[in-house]
């Protein structure tokens, strides 16, 4: 059973974000959203979900999960720009934990200083600050580099999900 960090603000992939987080619920895992403020209500950039975060990212630390999920839209924009964001994913990595992001969700990977020699995808909009950030781009529809699994727009979301449960079991 482990325990799973969404991170999330508003403005995510609605997709991206429902998939994944009811496909570890139904696995299972303990899942908790962690979001730039607690009690925070993050509504989708298509307006089909929305989440309520559970907890402030001020308020974890590494040592509290075994896996982060950060789903894309303009989200992670938003995230990247959080010290407590880069910190509790410096510290997800330190330990060698799951960090899965999707689309624009590597954006947070990047501020976080955790892709020097791995290898990633996501948006094509990003690839060069995947390439920038020192990981080796693929454009397939899921890559898996030791703990980080990428994917790149919501119709690679069964690979996503698939590569997420098998590193959580």
């Amino acid at each position: 059973m482990a325990k799973v960090a969404f991170l999330l603000a508003k403005n995510y992939e609605d997709s991206e974000m429902k998939v994944p987080y009811e496909a570890v619920k139904e696995a299972g895992h303990e899942t908790t959203i962690v979001g730039l403020e607690k009690g925070a209500v993050c509504e989708g950039k298509k307006g089909t979900v929305s989440y309520t975060t559970e907890v402030a990212v001020a308020d974890v630390n590494g040592n509290d999960f075994d896996a982060v999920i950060i789903p894309g839209g303009s989200a992670p924009e938003a995230l990247r720009v959080n010290e407590d964001v880069v910190r509790f994913t410096k510290e997800l990595n330190s330990q060698n934990k799951l960090i899965a992001g999707i689309c624009h969700g590597p954006q947070v990977m990047i501020s976080a200083d955790v892709l020097k020699g791995k290898t990633a995808t996501s948006f094509i909009g990003i690839r060069d600050d995947l390439k920038l950030a020192g990981a080796e781009y693929k454009d397939e529809e899921v890559v898996v580099s030791e703990n980080i699994v990428t994917s790149r727009t919501p119709k690679d979301e069964p690979a996503f999900v698939r590569e997420i449960l098998a590193k959580l079991s």
